[in-house]
């Protein structure tokens, strides 16, 4: 078997222990910010729709502040927004590259997309359902874990889903300004010294764990559908 791998794919096997931490990098990186950014924004998603016009905690000033904010981060492109943050990186991390250094923008780009994600999750929840919790005297917090969490697990299943596979591969372009994982790996040895071999594996990586993530998320949505 090692020998036929060496003949398809030898520039790889020559770099196997770089290809291995490459693979625990990304898997480091999508980690730490994924699990940031699920805390994060799914707070922000929640504020979004119980300030909002008509919400249980309407509160006109908050909501347009968090909605501007969050609308200002999603429209600024993540290769801009990679070297935008690198102070704050420097200032949170110690420093502005290698894995420690992407988790701050990895964060910064992820937050918005999942806390919009998050509130059209809750915003699919009948309006009937938290009318009711209402009426029988449940307090926001109450409604908030029995309603609007317990109702959109397969909502946020679904968003979370998404917004993984969209970290995955903002972590693959991280790696254009050297911050480590697969993306740089297939940079600087697939295209930077034409090992096509190393390109192509990088991709079939990316594109297994891509499937795994989905088929998970389809999973855990099917199980909470009413």
């Amino acid at each position: 078997m090692q020998e036929f791998l060496n003949n398809i794919i030898p520039n790889l096997m020559g770099k196997l222990p770089t290809f291995y931490q490459s693979i625990m990098d990304t898997l480091i990186m999508a980690g730490w910010s994924g699990a940031i950014s699920f805390v994060l924004g799914l707070v922000l998603g929640l504020a979004i729709i119980v300030t909002k016009p008509g919400g249980i905690l309407q509160n006109n000033v908050l909501f347009q502040v968090l909605d501007k904010i969050i609308n200002f981060f999603r429209s600024i492109p993540f290769i801009i927004l990679l070297t935008g943050v690198m102070p704050l990186s420097r200032l949170i991390m110690g420093t502005a590259i290698g894995v420690e250094g992407a988790i701050v923008p990895l964060v910064f780009g992820t937050v918005p997309f999942f806390s919009r994600q998050i509130e059209s999750a809750l915003a699919e929840i009948d309006h009937g359902l938290i009318e009711a919790a209402l009426s029988m005297g449940s307090s926001p917090l109450e409604i908030i874990f029995r309603v609007y969490l317990k109702e959109s697990i397969a909502g946020i299943a679904r968003g979370t889903t998404i917004t993984a596979i969209s970290l995955l591969g903002l972590t693959a372009m991280a790696g254009v300004v050297g911050a480590g994982g697969l993306g740089d790996f297939a940079i600087r040895y697939g295209h930077d010294r034409n090992m096509t071999d190393v390109t192509y594996v990088t991709i079939i990586v990316l594109v297994l764990t891509v499937s795994a993530i989905q088929l998970l998320g389809n999973y855990v949505a099917k199980k909470n559908t009413h």
